[in-house]
């Protein structure tokens, strides 16, 4: 096993810059690694850097709070996808699943796997784990399933904590050994890294997948 395949090359901060973004791409291209996972403002920067590589182009839809509507989160996913984004990472409507309106939660996932299957893009929903209690966390991967999603993820790591074993076991366990799941946030070093992958991740989101895969540890949040 490749650790390297795992991994979606991250870099979502606020402050990034083209230049960290063209050495995002080289550093996935060298390492071969599974994506880069970028905000929709470098999409069509990233998917021109790598062209003719297997290196996915991946952005993020409603980051990182959620709380944008469903319409909104589909033109983002649109443009997204048009623009060379291969993935979509949306994060799930956190405040609608914690007033208990599962209903919308599960039309959000539905409509975005919708869009992205159309123009034939991957999505992932992000649950942020860190704030759902074990109950919520399992009905979200129920309803991730219903609405045809292609991962569930654990976190956006801009929140309150990051992945953990325990819930990735509780995500693999719901949705079953065919869908994706994705860990993402706080995962420092390469023992961490092959923990999380034990437990039932099939994807890893890091900011420092050059340094884990080297051995080292690293003082990023994501």
């Amino acid at each position: 096993m490749k650790l390297n395949s795992y991994i979606d090359h991250t870099l979502l901060k606020a402050d990034a810059t083209s230049a960290q973004i063209e050495k995002l791409c080289m550093e996935a291209k060298e390492h071969e690694f599974a994506s880069v996972c970028l905000n929709s403002y470098f999409v069509k920067k990233a998917s021109i850097l790598l062209q003719g590589s297997k290196v996915k182009v991946c952005t993020v839809v409603g980051f990182p709070l959620g709380a944008s509507t469903m319409e909104t989160k589909r033109f983002e996913a649109m443009k997204a996808v048009a623009d060379g984004a291969h993935e979509i990472d949306m994060v799930m409507n956190i405040s609608a699943a914690k007033s208990g309106e599962w209903q919308y939660v599960l039309d959000d996932m539905a409509s975005l796997a919708k869009v992205c299957h159309a123009q034939g893009g991957l999505l992932k929903v992000i649950f942020e784990t860190c704030l759902l209690t074990d109950e919520e966390k399992k009905k979200a991967c129920e309803l991730a399933v219903k609405a045809g999603v292609d991962f569930v993820k654990t976190s956006t790591g801009f929140s309150t904590g990051g992945a953990t074993e325990a819930d990735v076991k509780l995500m693999r366990s719901i949705v079953g050994k065919d869908m994706g799941v994705k860990a993402s946030g706080g995962i420092r070093d390469y023992a961490t890294a092959m923990k999380i992958i034990e437990a039932g991740a099939s994807r890893l989101g890091l900011s420092a997948g050059v340094e884990i895969i080297k051995g080292q540890t690293s003082q990023s949040s994501y």
